[in-house]
């Protein structure tokens, strides 16, 4: 999703509560993150979230908060790759009062990565949560953001940006939807599913 795709996801969105809402977790996640490279993000051990890091480190870079800088937790990194490649779930287990960890739960999370949830939880870091509705997981966060498909007028995808381009400029006012009705679910993820191809030959997931 480029920026005019972005651009076209808040427009249509201006009035359905979904850029407060994403604008509110983006500004909770930018004030509690004051360590360079203490964001730790996180996926589930069949899902890493790359696209979500990447929009966040550019947003780090272009706005000079290097305590945006987020540091790429995975799973099962593979011997011999870069650095910043290569950090394992164990770096979890070391988090503490001066960490936030992000966990993004494309799928429920499974009970190994709730226990160190738990434990960094418990050991004074911050936990923030972007599912899809997975109450386990949301019982341990601080701030949670539950995008559930069966009612809510955005992607996964679509609310991963939207979150960024907030923690990035949290105090930009939400896109007016210029004269647009306002939409039942259902509609609205028709209309973007429908713009979207327009501006990029591809539908939006």
């Amino acid at each position: 999703m480029n920026a005019a795709q972005v651009e076209a996801l808040r427009a249509l969105l201006a009035d359905s509560g979904w850029l407060e809402r994403t604008q509110c977790f983006a500004r909770a996640l930018r004030g509690r993150s004051r360590t360079p490279h203490g964001l730790l993000v996180v996926g589930t051990p069949t899902y890493e979230p790359w696209h979500l890091t990447a929009h966040l480190a550019d947003e780090s870079r272009l706005a000079g908060l290097p305590e945006l800088a987020p540091t790429l937790v995975r799973w099962a990194p593979p011997p011999g790759g870069p650095p910043h490649l290569s950090i394992g779930i164990d770096r979890i287990e070391r988090a503490g009062r001066a960490e936030t960890l992000l966990v993004i739960g494309s799928e429920a999370a499974p009970d190994p990565l709730l226990e160190r949830v738990a434990d960094a939880r418990k050991a004074g870091a911050a936990i923030f949560a972007l599912d899809r509705g997975d109450d386990d997981l949301d019982t341990l966060a601080h701030e949670s953001l539950a995008v559930r498909a069966e009612i809510d007028p955005l992607s996964f995808d679509g609310a991963q940006h939207l979150v960024s381009l907030a923690v990035g400029d949290p105090g930009r006012p939400p896109a007016r939807s210029g004269g647009v009705p306002r939409q039942r679910p259902g509609d609205a993820r028709g209309m973007l599913a429908r713009m979207l191809d327009a501006i990029s030959g591809s539908q939006e997931g």
